[in-house]
This record gives C-alpha cells, structure tokens and sequence, in this order.
C-alpha cells in the first residue's frame, strides 16, 4: 500500500512539474524537452502502476505502455546536448531517436515482458531474454545523456556560453538519485530478502532534477523550496515530539502531546527558517572583507560596460543564482527597459543603475521573490556599484578632456606648421608652374596634375588644422543633397528619401564639404561605371516616444555614402578617421579626417558601416 501512494504521489508530481517547466520553457535551455522527459517518465510510472491499479485486465496495456522507456531515454540524451550545448553533430541527435524509435517498435511487437506477483512491489513487470536489445538501447541513450552531463561537469563553460557548473552537478546529482531509487525494482527482480525501500525516495527524483535546474536562473523556484524545507522540517520535528512523548511523561496524553508540538513548532520556526535561508541562499551576511574585495574588483574596470559585466559576474557568484546588473548613463530609461525585458523573458532577478542628478541610483527587477538576506546583500552591493560607476564616470571624463586638450594642442602645432608650409609652398608652385610653360604637353600635364595635387593637400590640410565655427541655420537636405550630386557624376539619390527633409542647426558649407569628400572617397575606391548612393536613413534613437506611428528623424539624421569597391583593408579600418589614412592611391589622407571633424562639431559621428549589398559604406550621423 505504501508503494502504491508512493508512486501515484511521483506520478502527479511529475506532471504537475511538467506544466511548470512548459510555463517557464523559454527560460530555461533545453526546457520543452525536459518537460517531454518528465511526462516520459510519468507513462512509464502508469505502465507500472496499471495492474496494480486496475488489475491482471490491463497487463497488455501496460506492456505496451512500458515499451516506449526507449524513446524517454533518447529525449532525456537530447535534452542533456541541448542543456550542455555540447558541441554534438546533428546526427547523434537523430542517431539516438532512431535507436529508440526502432527499439520501441520492436518492443510493440516483441512485448518482450510479463508480470508476475511479488509480496512487496505487486504485480511487477519481468523481461524476457527478447528484451535484451531494447533494454540495452535505453540504458545506452541514458549513459550517453550522462556522459554528457560529466563531460560538460568537468570543463568550463567556454566565452560565458553553457550552464553553470553546479547547475551541472545539480543535474548530474539528480540522476545518479533517480538510478538508486531504481536499484528497488532491482531488489524485488532478484528477489532478495529486504523490502525495495529506495523506490520509497523516487518522488524525490523529479523534484530534484527540476530544481536543480531553476536553482540557478528562478528565485520563486528558490522561494518554493525553501518554504516547502521549512515545512517538512516542522512537520519531521512535530514527528519527533509525539514519538517522544511518551518517554517523557507517564500517561498518554493527545492534549498535552499537541499542545507540546505546537510549542516546539513555534519555537523551532524561527531557527528552521533561518537555517533554511542560510542553506538555499547561502552567503546572507556581508563582511567587511567582502565590501573591500568588491571594491577592489570593480575599480579595476574601465567602462560602464565592463563595470556591469563585473558586478553581474560578483554579485550572480554571491547570491548563487544568476542575476543581471546593467549600468548605462542616461536619463532616458533605455537601460530600464533592457533590464525589464530581461527579467520578463528570463525571470532572473536585475539591477539597473542609472545615472540621476548628481549620483548613480539602483533600480530592481525581478527581486520580489528574494528573500530578505539577499536582498539586503544586493543594496549593500549597489552602494559599492555606485561609488564604482561614479569613479568610472569620473575617470572617463578627465581622460576625454586630456584627450580633447591634446587633440587641440596638436591642431594648434598643425595649424601654425600648416600655415608655414602652405605660404612656402605657393612661391615655388607657381615657379614650376611657369618654368614647364615651354616644355611638351605630357610634361606640362604631368608637372600641372602633381602641382595640382599639392595644392589639393595643402588646402586640405589649413581646412583640417584651423579653427573654424559653424555657421548654423535650417536646411532642407533633400534640396541641398540633390544640388550636391548634379555636380557630381555618378551619384544618385536613393528611392528611400521623403520629399522632404528639414534638420535644425545644421552648418550647409560644411555638412556638403562632408558630403562631397565622401563622394569622391567612394568614386575613387569603386570599379568603373558603379553609382554611388546617398541615402537619407530613418533609424531612430530607441526613446519612450519612439513607436510605428512616430514620424522620421524624431532623433538623429543618418547619411550613407555607398560604393561597391574593393572594401576597406582590415588594417585601415582602426585608424580610417584618422589624418593621413587614405584607402585612395591618390587620396591626401584628409578627407576622411574632415569629415570626422565636421561630424563632431555637429554633435554627431561619422563611421563605417555594413549596409549590403554595398561592399562599403560611410554613415554620417547627425542631430535632427
């Protein structure tokens, strides 16, 4: 009888675990299948269950039940790859769902078993010498999905990628319990004298390998275990007074043996649930070794991106379950919605910091299932954050304002060596000029095109080193871009351009001197007869008014010059912007450089981009 309760207590278990995992499938790798592993199990629970349950009528039912163990096996192996991101091919996966598909069609046949009566277990299924092949199919599928687990246990997960390693264990734990509790159908077949008393723990086997996995990515999960512990150590304590009892009084008593388990109920409630907090999330309490150590660790960083990649990395190691920590500059609740979206698609808990006024404040998501402990753990470690993102902020700043002086000091040397040069370089210019007069035509083409190059450089090069100021005013830009390239041949504008296009502050000289020196960067990369695209881009900073209704430009102007040339070498394209850097055989390196400066000065950036099929394109991005 007690078999009996037992394993319909495992059946209802193992579905009610089932749906839980389907409700939560998308966060968890591999949840679906583990989900169909679990519902496996619960038909071959039935196909043992029924003729103890419904009698000898359904034996045949059951064996036919019992034959699909193969296919469970083979889904178990699949999830395991899939849990692991085991660098398997394809074709193992396939590989084992055809063993298991033919060893169940063989089994359906074959029904190589039948039951038979045992004082303990009831009717239990015996197989027969024709179930050798199939028994060996699935307990091969079920070493191959364990193997798995021990590999990905014994190597660390590689760029961040693959399950935390005592998530792993945590699986791996809960397979080598579910085989032990197996060990008491082994009992009962070998008709040994001992009661099958492991099968009695098998409940624990489904509860187990689910936990195992939400351990680490769902506090509710957390939160669920740890009140069910709390409850079954009440009740193992309450247990535990009644069998005392009577040792320590006379006389029977239920008035004075109830009244002593509610006593020692109350009085063990607050140590059992402290003692359950510090087993399920361990590491309540912060130490001031433990706030000097995560200041130490954070200070080494040196961007807000690498300071949130730290502190998930500290505080996930912490709390024991992974935990999300964004830290993003910005008042626009970008970095908020990131988080939000996080958490919704993978329950874990997020901390997001965010820079308001003078300081940097927390924001929590997720965090309702987090006991107190915890969470007093993460504010302790949002004030070490802030004082480390405040730090980073600070060093960013003085080393771009080091960087801006520098830049200024070296276009102030520039300016005055570019001045120089360009006033001693006109005399002999035009001398050459005039002394190849009387000389043959090719010569004086030649002498007219370096000359001519010369002065190209020059002029760039006083553009790029004086100071200028923007003469700002409102622009139609469709209007000035079209002007712009009936001068020159070859380009055109794209069909995605509205009628028009209006920008404020806009400087007119400089945004189609920018232009132009694209163009005629792209003319001189692409082949012969290739167009040359201009093209107004719509792309929108992401903003809490931004949505399909929204109209275009709302935040930033994106120009893109395209050409289907060779592309930019690997090498250039670090240092493209910088003066000096040409892709063109006959370029003077500047124009590029000038066109950074222009886009700067603008507010914005210039860059390359990947906009196919062009081979190269140059985006000019600009403020609306």
């Amino acid at each position: 009888m007690l078999l009996r309760v037992t394993m319909g207590l495992a059946l209802a278990e193992t579905l009610l675990l089932a749906g839980v995992l389907l409700a939560w499938a998308d966060r968890v790798a591999g949840g679906r299948l583990l989900a169909a592993f679990l519902v496996a199990i619960a038909v071959w629970i039935s196909g043992n269950e029924l003729p103890n349950w419904f009698g000898p009528g359904v034996e045949t039912l059951a064996l036919h039940v019992l034959a699909t163990a193969p296919l469970a096996a083979a889904v178990f192996f699949h999830f395991c790859v899939v849990f692991c991101r085991a660098t398997l091919r394809r074709g193992w996966i396939s590989a084992a769902y055809g063993l298991g598909g033919v060893a169940v069609l063989a089994s359906q046949v074959l029904v190589p078993a039948h039951f038979v009566d045992h004082a303990d277990v009831g009717r239990l299924a015996v197989a027969e010498p024709a179930a050798v092949i199939t028994s060996l199919s699935w307990v091969a599928l079920g070493l191959g999905g364990v193997g798995v687990l021990l590999h990905a246990l014994m190597r660390p997960p590689i760029d961040g990628r693959g399950p935390a390693r005592g998530q792993v264990a945590a699986v791996t734990a809960s397979c080598l319990w579910g085989l032990v509790c197996l060990a008491g159908y082994a009992i009962a077949l070998l008709d040994w004298p001992v009661y099958p008393f492991p099968l009695l723990a098998f409940p624990l086997y489904p509860l187990m390998l689910v936990y195992g996995i939400l351990r680490y990515g769902v506090f509710v999960a957390n939160a669920w275990a740890g009140k069910a512990l709390v409850w079954t150590l009440l009740l193992a304590s309450g247990i535990a007074i009644v069998g005392l009892m009577p040792l320590v009084l006379p006389f029977e008593s239920r008035w004075l043996s109830g009244l002593a388990v509610a006593a020692g109920c109350l009085a063990l409630n607050g140590p059992v649930r402290r003692f359950v907090q510090r087993l399920i999330y361990p590491g309540g309490e912060v130490s001031a070794q433990d706030l000097g150590r995560w200041r130490e660790t954070l200070q080494a960083t040196d961007s807000l991106e690498r300071l949130g990649a730290e502190a998930s990395a500290l505080l996930s190691r912490r709390l024991g379950t992974s935990v999300t920590v964004i830290v993003e500059e910005g008042a626009d609740g970008a970095a908020d919605r990131v988080a939000d979206r996080t958490a919704t698609s993978t329950a874990r808990p997020a901390l997001t910091m965010r820079r308001e006024g003078v300081s940097w404040t927390p924001r929590w998501t997720a965090w309702e299932a987090a006991p107190p402990g915890q969470r007093h753990v993460a504010e302790l470690f949002a004030t070490v954050l802030a004082d480390a993102a405040l730090r980073v902020e600070q060093a960013q700043l003085a080393a771009a304002r080091e960087r801006d002086r520098q830049v200024q000091a070296r276009l102030a040397e520039l300016g005055a060596l570019a001045a120089t040069v360009a006033h001693d370089i006109r005399n002999p210019l035009n001398i050459i000029g005039m002394a190849v007069a009387m000389a043959p035509t090719e010569t004086r083409q030649e002498v007219g095109a370096q000359v001519a190059r010369i002065a190209h450089l020059t002029s760039d090069l006083l553009d790029y080193a004086k100071p200028w100021r923007l003469q700002r005013e409102r622009v139609e830009l469709r209007a000035l871009v079209e002007g712009l390239i009936r001068r020159q041949p070859g380009a055109r504008l794209s069909a995605a351009w509205p009628r028009e296009v209006w920008a404020e502050a806009i400087d007119p000289r400089r945004l189609e001197q920018a232009l132009i020196n694209l163009i005629e960067n792209a003319r001189g990369a692409s082949a012969a007869g290739c167009e040359i695209d201009v093209e107004w881009d719509a792309e929108l900073d992401a903003g809490p008014d931004v949505g399909p209704s929204s109209r275009p430009g709302a935040a930033r102007l994106r120009l893109h010059v395209c050409d289907d040339g060779a592309g930019v070498p690997e090498e250039l394209r670090e240092r493209l912007f910088e003066p000096f850097a040409s892709r063109s055989p006959g370029g003077t390196g500047l124009g590029l450089a000038i066109v950074a400066r222009i886009a700067e000065a603008h507010g914005g950036r210039a860059s390359l981009t990947a906009r196919p099929p062009w081979t190269t394109c140059f985006t000019l991005e600009l403020p609306r």
